[in-house]
């Protein structure tokens, strides 16, 4: 669907945000950043964290890439002014999942593009709101069993079995999984890096 006219790397290792950018044809490379994730500082603005988080991330890692483009993003669940990010054990992940129950929260992505070559970083932040099932604590501990909630923002995966869990959103569905794709895919053809392509 689309082809790379400049080198591009995705500074992630989640395998959700490649799965996301392999679907659209494209040829990049991963190289994960590796500087601990910053902690959310209660009083920051979600939006401004996220996009500070996917800044430092392209930073680092297109100091290693120096002739291509880097794209980098963080997402977070922000529930009433709260991030919650990826729980550390299983009671953690059940007892952000039963405050989720029945609720509204925004996950918000923040997205760097950075192309050290020409000194050009541009960076945007996109969010959805989701509503959860108000599911009661003997469905939530049965996700949680599956182990899915470990390594995920909110400890859920929509795109996963948590599909379950969400009445609806509003926005990107892909913002939710990890990656807003119209988003970033406007912006890579704004600055030529793609360009459509027929097999």
């Amino acid at each position: 669907m689309f082809r790379t006219l400049t080198p591009l790397v995705l500074a992630s290792g989640s395998p959700r945000r490649k799965e996301l950018l392999a679907s659209l044809g494209l040829d990049f490379s991963i190289h994960p950043a590796l500087a601990p994730e910053p902690a959310f500082t209660p009083g920051t603005d979600p939006g401004a964290f996220a996009l500070d988080a996917a800044r430092g991330k392209a930073r680092e890692v297109a100091e290693m890439h120096q002739e291509a483009v880097v794209l980098a993003a963080d997402t977070i669940v922000v529930l009433k002014g709260d991030v919650l990010g990826k729980p550390e054990d299983t009671r953690e992940a059940l007892a952000m999942l039963e405050r989720l129950a029945g609720r509204e929260h925004v996950v918000i992505t923040g997205c760097c593009l950075l192309d050290p070559k020409n000194a050009d970083e541009q960076h945007f932040a996109v969010r959805t709101t989701v509503w959860m099932q108000n599911f009661g604590p003997e469905v939530l501990a049965a996700y949680v069993a599956t182990g899915e909630p470990m390594d995920k923002a909110g400890a859920y995966g929509i795109q996963e079995r948590a599909a379950c869990l969400v009445e609806r959103i509003q926005g990107s569905y892909t913002n939710v999984v990890g990656l807003p794709l119209a988003e970033v895919v406007q912006r890579l053809l704004n600055r030529s890096i793609i360009t459509p392509h027929r097999p």
